[in-house]
């Protein structure tokens, strides 16, 4: 008669067996619930236009703007930081005012037009401020540049259309200065305090 407390392979395998059904169980009941809950939610068709061309998705109403971008559309020049709008690396264009694209959903913006950093110009013929962010330096790591780009681009359209900030001395003369500049583009978090080269960036296509 074999010993109850001896510790052989055969129990050693279906102890380990036990072990491992037990720990999936969460797993498999949480996948489970995520398809029974994906094949609940009513999709919806969004058409907007991204970089000049027309698209139309259809979409969880839960899906924010920054997702529909990169994981729908592919356009993974947007970048996902903070995903709480607090970081500026999701930044683009809609309707000619930037905004945190990590922040909204992607059904609000129903026929509105969108621009990212792939639509501002192309490794060919770069935007004014993507060869000015070149040329001065104004990125290390280069995961916030794109939303710094886009932000700087929309942040002179503000300037030149006399919306004033915070630092704004005369709000019926709204003017340019690197001071206008830091308050502005404040919500774009640089961790690699690139933040002098930025401006000097700003500063040579604002003059151009």
């Amino acid at each position: 008669m074999s010993d109850p407390n001896e510790v052989t392979r055969r129990t050693v395998l279906a102890g380990s067996a036990a072990a491992a059904g037990i720990a999936a169980t969460p797993a498999i009941a949480k996948e489970t619930h995520r398809k029974a809950s994906a094949r609940m939610t009513p999709q919806m068709p969004v058409s907007l236009t991204v970089n000049g061309k027309a698209e139309t998705l259809t979409l969880d109403p839960r899906v924010t703007l920054l997702d529909a971008l990169r994981e729908h559309l592919h356009l993974t020049g947007s970048k996902k930081g903070c995903d709480h709008g607090q970081c500026g690396a999701c930044t683009v264009i809609v309707n000619g005012r930037r905004i945190n694209s990590c922040l909204t959903l992607a059904v609000m913006h129903e026929g509105d037009d969108v621009t990212t950093i792939e639509g501002l110009g192309s490794p060919e013929k770069l935007h004014p401020m993507q060869a000015a962010f070149v040329k001065h330096d104004g990125f290390q790591c280069g995961y916030c540049t794109p939303g710094q780009i886009c932000s700087s681009v929309a942040m002179l359209g503000e300037i030149q259309a006399g919306i004033p900030s915070h630092v704004t001395d005369d709000l019926m003369r709204v003017g340019f200065s690197d001071a206008e500049v830091r308050e502005r583009m404040s919500g774009n978090i640089c961790r690699c305090a690139a933040y002098p080269n930025i401006v000097a960036a700003i500063r040579e296509v604002h003059e151009a």
